[in-house]
């Protein structure tokens, strides 16, 4: 199992894609696929049939996965960084590379 560096929470931004420059908050990491969902990017629309929750049915639109190597996290500043991983007082941490700033 691999280590991703980006969790549910974090702000990110898109740098590579078709939704290149667009930033949001990620919802959901899907750790076994290496993809995340985030807030309002990659969005399409999904036809649904009417159940019990959505009696009319249609279509709806929601966010798809997008690749975790596309995202880049973004500091308080809102710059795009690397993250790295440290000791700090006992505890592992992970931090921004541009600034040493704990995330």
């Amino acid at each position: 199992m691999t280590k991703l560096k980006i969790k549910t929470g974090d702000t990110v931004k898109v740098i590579a894609g078709d939704h290149k420059g667009s930033e949001g908050k990620v919802q959901k990491v899907l750790i076994e696929k290496n993809k995340a969902i985030v807030e309002g990017v990659n969005m399409v629309k999904k036809h649904t049939k009417p159940s019990a929750q959505n009696p009319q049915g249609g279509i709806v639109e929601k966010e798809a996965a997008i690749h975790i190597s596309n995202l880049s996290l973004l500091t308080s500043k809102g710059e795009t960084t690397r993250v790295g991983f440290k000791i700090e007082d006992g505890k592992k941490v992970r931090f921004s590379t541009k600034s040493n700033e704990v995330i």
